[in-house]
């Protein structure tokens, strides 16, 4: 991936979550089953390409 961008994503009950791999520190995003299959479908279709 360009300029490194990573990002580390885990399951937990109910959720997933998700955090920059560089930055272990920092904020924790926590989605829910159905949002984060929303947010991969979108990923597929390329509603977040640059």
């Amino acid at each position: 991936m360009p300029g490194g961008d990573c990002v580390e994503a885990a399951r937990s009950p109910g959720q997933v979550l998700v955090r920059d791999s560089k930055d272990t520190a920092g904020p924790v995003l926590a989605f829910g089953g159905a949002g984060w299959q929303r947010f991969l479908a979108d990923v597929e279709l390329g509603r977040y390409d640059l």
